[in-house]
């Protein structure tokens, strides 16, 4: 998601990333309140964008028929995920990926294919399936999956402010050369605030949202230098230039998608302590 960059002037591009943001989260406040079909048709709209930035980068000449491949699968496993039919999702991710595989086979770097399409419809089918088909703010569809969103973002806020202030030595810099430790250091300590505050809102003990939060914290850093590592291989810069200020969809939302993966296994083992209303 966002660096944790010292930019020169300090906060340069800090009101343009804002509106950006801001317009982002209007786009998807009602969807994400009433869940279900509206919901999955956005989590569509947008995964099917990230997957045109994904081919379009991995795949440049390779023309229509590998797109048609991946959203075709797309569609199948988020239909299913509508339906709460997880396994029949997973069973399109899989034959989506292998017919995918087999067609690029043929042209080379038949891995790149292999790796983008669960990358993608993997987290976005657990996005819909988190979010169920409840509506209001007090489901658990809701509060789950808000409280990934808030993690993450208090730990894109952070590390942004955190970074650019202290400096430091580079977290990662071969693949990410402007995230520094202070950042992500800064990044984990504000989300663990955030999370306990929200902890305190949904009905969640504070030690346990403090817990939550790391995990999910260490997750979404990893999943920024996992697509930083993916961009470095492919020799570009952003995956698009969709949203001004980020980038891509895909260098918008790289972390959510890797920590949504790391919390709906923690959900799973906190099981029935998440609050029910």
């Amino acid at each position: 998601m966002a660096s944790d960059a010292k930019p020169a002037p300090k906060f340069k591009e800090l009101g343009v990333r804002l509106v950006t943001a801001l317009a982002f989260l209007a786009l998807c406040v009602l969807p994400f309140y009433f869940g279900g079909w509206i919901w999955v048709v956005l989590v569509g709209l947008l995964s099917a964008r990230m997957m045109y930035e994904w081919v379009r980068m991995s795949d440049p000449e390779g023309g229509i028929l590998p797109l048609a491949i991946a959203l075709g699968g797309l569609a199948v496993a988020l239909i299913y995920a509508g339906q709460g039919l997880e396994w029949y999702a997973v069973a399109a991710v899989v034959v989506a990926t292998l017919v995918a595989v087999a067609e690029r086979f043929r042209r080379g770097d038949a891995q790149w294919t292999a790796i983008g399409l669960p990358y993608i419809i993997i987290p976005t089918v657990l996005i819909v399936l988190l979010r169920g088909s409840d509506v209001g703010f007090s489901t658990q569809g809701f509060t789950q999956l808000v409280f990934i969103i808030v993690v993450v973002i208090a730990a894109d806020v952070g590390a942004y402010f955190g970074g650019s202030q202290f400096g430091g030595p580079k977290l990662a810099p071969k693949l990410s050369p402007n995230k520094t430790w202070s950042g992500a250091i800064s990044g984990a300590v504000f989300a663990v605030i955030v999370a306990s505050l929200a902890g305190l809102l949904i009905g969640l003990p504070i030690w346990m949202a403090a817990l939550l939060a790391l995990p999910i914290v260490a997750a979404s850093v990893m999943g920024d230098l996992l697509e930083s590592t993916f961009k470095r291989r492919l020799d570009v810069k952003d995956t698009g230039t969709l949203l001004p200020g980020h980038g891509g969809l895909l260098d918008r939302l790289d972390s959510l998608m890797a920590a949504v993966v790391v919390a709906a296994f923690l959900y799973m083992a906190i099981g029935p302590h998440w609050p029910v209303y």
